[in-house]
């Protein structure tokens, strides 16, 4: 496990490190970028992030909890039922500053390596890559 040393919170005393630390394992997680990536384009009720996931509800309220608390997703309440969308006000501009930058910058080869993550899989943790199509020449 990575710990910093004393001299790395001396860069910035400012900074909580902790916060970057839950928000970026947050984003790390395939399910929770699979909701986040799923909300993007609109606000959805859990039986439909359960059907496009393809995951239990129960991990699914679970990693909702979890955006929730850090403000990643917001949820209003319709009825009985619970309506999930993204931060408009910095995870959407977020979102497309990734989006420019990995355009721009994400050229390589060690960056392209996701590109042929499938999207099928299943959100256990771990991606399962396409096979490569073999050309009949």
């Amino acid at each position: 496990m990575f710990h910093m040393n004393k001299k790395t919170y001396e860069i910035n005393p400012y900074f909580n490190h902790n916060n970057y630390n839950i928000f970026f394992t947050n984003l790390a997680n395939p399910l929770k970028i699979g909701i986040i990536l799923s909300l993007r384009m609109k606000e959805k009720n859990v039986s439909e992030l359960v059907k496009d996931l393809g995951v239990e509800q129960s991990k699914l309220s679970h990693a909702l909890k979890s955006l929730k608390s850090c403000n990643i997703v917001n949820m209003k309440q319709n009825g009985k039922e619970r309506i999930y969308s993204l931060n408009r006000d910095t995870i959407l501009p977020m979102l497309s500053l990734i989006d420019k930058h990995a355009n721009i910058h994400c050229k390589c080869s060690s960056c392209m390596k996701g590109c042929d993550i499938s999207h099928e899989h299943k959100f256990s943790g771990k991606f399962e890559r396409k096979k490569p199509e073999v050309s009949s020449q």
